[in-house]
């Protein structure tokens, strides 16, 4: 069965960083594109960024461009999200998504098909 666990959510004050992970198993990571959304409490769940299978394409939400960037090992079968200059407004569930096709780096939600547990972030002012 996929599963996808992410982690290193934490608390962390407006001007820092953090680093997530997203641990996958029990599929062919390497074929799959990948992506983070985040959803705020109250609010619509919206896309942050994703990464096609190979790590060659990548997009990114307006809101995070420049401070967050996505990455992946597919050795390790981990895509990461690397949260750098962080805001009030980034607090939220950030969760990581398989994408249904390889090469996509799409921000529509529906182009994924298997979405992990999520991890709190919170970033106070």
């Amino acid at each position: 069965q996929v599963q996808l666990v992410e982690s290193g959510g934490g608390l962390v004050q407006a001007g820092g960083s953090l680093r997530l992970s997203c641990a996958a198993s029990s599929f062919t990571f390497s074929r799959y594109a990948m992506g983070w959304f985040r959803q705020a409490p109250g609010k619509e769940r919206e896309f942050v960024a994703a990464m096609s299978w190979s790590g060659s394409s990548t997009n990114y939400a307006d809101s995070v461009k420049g401070r967050f960037t996505i990455s992946r090992d597919n050795t390790k079968n981990t895509v990461y999200l690397q949260m750098d200059s962080l805001k009030p407004e980034d607090t939220a569930v950030y969760s990581c998504a398989r994408g249904i096709f390889s090469g996509s780096t799409s921000s529509n939600s529906r182009l994924y098909d298997y979405w992990g547990q999520g991890t709190q972030v919170t970033v106070s002012s």
